[in-house]
């Protein structure tokens, strides 16, 4: 997709973005105004009707000037790019920002500006990798049989593992899987994709995205690990549950799984947003602000309760008030699954700790243990990080020490040196 045709769609979508907000303004006033008008009775019934003529003709003008600006305004930048077809997520701020609208609104983007829906892609140095075995081998020349592969978390990209690394490490470009690599031999493969889309969506594009990436890969693939944060440890462990049932190779080639800050168990934000709306539509006055806030895309709505299958959601009201529909789906019997979660206190059993978790996910959904359902983490196998937040996760030195701990004590088990591969 060329750079002038991401422009032209982005002020169309700013366009319906203001036309929504137009629309949502002359519904709220057009309630009060009936329930008024109802109050007031059969005198009143002229001065509605004159009310009601002006207003529609107001609203009229306004919403027809809020869709054209943008959309002219877009054009115009268009046209000032063209020779320059470079992706607009291949520029930083534009492809962060990007990030953020397909997390919010990616399932509406696919259908009404599929110019902007962000593809599920492999990138390297901000750009993305075709899978083919000569696309991987110019991207990968020093790909070893080894692999770590990092999917995100909502409204993030590829590029949040680096998140802090100055501040961390001394240098903005030590990561996860940097590191892994240097220590251990791991190539790591970094995923972008529309995190506005169903878990269960992005989790089957996974699966097949992992079949063609093993199949192309530069050496023979022995192992793989999957690391996910937040939302990208739900659609890992989506991916495994999709690519088991299609009976894909790669399955049998993952030895770890990590989920870092994942909401098993859901987030606090989204159900507090599902019943903010709910409430909100209980009212004629206040139903266009639900209708607004219900906007939010599909994705986020699955972390309402850590949805990863289709069936969670299908045939199903995505609104109804917080109604737990999620099915249980099993382990990779041959992988070892592992949690690491933090709070933003010290100690985990603190209260306030205990009450806002890491600002977005709290320690029981993190680990996985609740009330009505269990994640079947083995005992020693999740690890709690304090006085940290949720993107902390992506690139604390305490957070890498853990994967790296869990991964050379394996290899310690099997009787492999650490950083050496099991061929060698």
């Amino acid at each position: 997709m060329s750079r002038s045709q991401e422009i032209r769609a982005a002020g169309r979508l700013v366009g319906t973005g203001f036309v929504a907000v137009v629309d949502t303004v002359r519904d709220v006033h057009r309630a009060v105004a009936d329930r008024w008008f109802t109050v007031l009775g059969p005198p009143a019934q002229p001065v509605r009707v004159l009310h009601d003529r002006i207003s529609d003709g107001v609203y009229r003008m306004v919403r027809a000037g809020h869709v054209a600006i943008p959309t002219a305004a877009g054009v115009v930048a268009a046209g000032a790019v063209i020779g320059d077809e470079r992706p607009l997520s291949a520029n930083r701020p534009a492809g962060l920002a990007l990030a953020v609208l397909n997390g919010v609104w990616g399932d509406t983007l696919r259908q009404r500006h599929p110019e902007l829906a962000l593809a599920m892609t492999v990138r390297v140095d901000g750009a993305d990798v075709p899978l083919g075995p000569a696309g991987l081998a110019r991207a990968y020349p020093a790909g070893t049989a080894r692999i770590a592969v990092f999917a995100h978390g909502l409204c993030e990209t590829e590029q949040y593992w680096s998140v802090s690394s100055q501040r961390h490490h001394g240098t903005q470009y030590s990561t996860h899987g940097s590191r892994l690599r240097d220590d251990l031999g791991y190539t790591p493969v970094y995923l972008r994709y529309n995190t506005g889309l169903h878990v269960s969506e992005n989790g089957e594009q996974l699966a097949r995205l992992l079949d063609d990436l093993v199949a192309g890969w530069p050496v023979p693939v022995e192992e793989v690990v999957l690391i996910g944060h937040s939302m990208g440890g739900l659609v890992v462990h989506s991916a495994c549950h999709r690519g088991t049932a299609a009976g894909h190779a790669w399955t049998r080639l993952v030895r770890h799984v990590f989920c870092l800050g994942t909401p098993h168990l859901g987030a606090p934000l989204e159900k507090g947003a599902n019943v903010g709306a709910w409430l909100l539509a209980r009212f004629s006055e206040t139903l266009p602000l639900a209708r607004l806030a219900n906007l939010r895309s599909a994705g986020i709505k699955d972390l309402r309760f850590g949805s990863v299958a289709e069936e969670d959601w299908y045939d199903a009201d995505p609104d109804e008030l917080l109604r737990d529909r999620c099915t249980d789906v099993a382990f990779l019997p041959h992988a070892t699954y592992y949690f690491i979660a933090t709070t933003v206190t010290t100690e985990h059993d603190h209260p306030f700790g205990r009450v806002v978790g890491d600002l977005f996910v709290r320690l029981p959904s993190a680990s996985g243990q609740g009330s009505r359902r269990r994640i079947p983490f083995d005992l020693g196998h999740g690890h709690h990080v304090g006085g940290l937040h949720h993107f902390d996760l992506l690139n604390h030195p305490a957070v890498y020490r853990q994967i790296r701990t869990w991964l050379a004590g394996d290899e310690v088990a099997a009787g492999v040196p650490a950083g050496q591969s099991p061929s060698r």
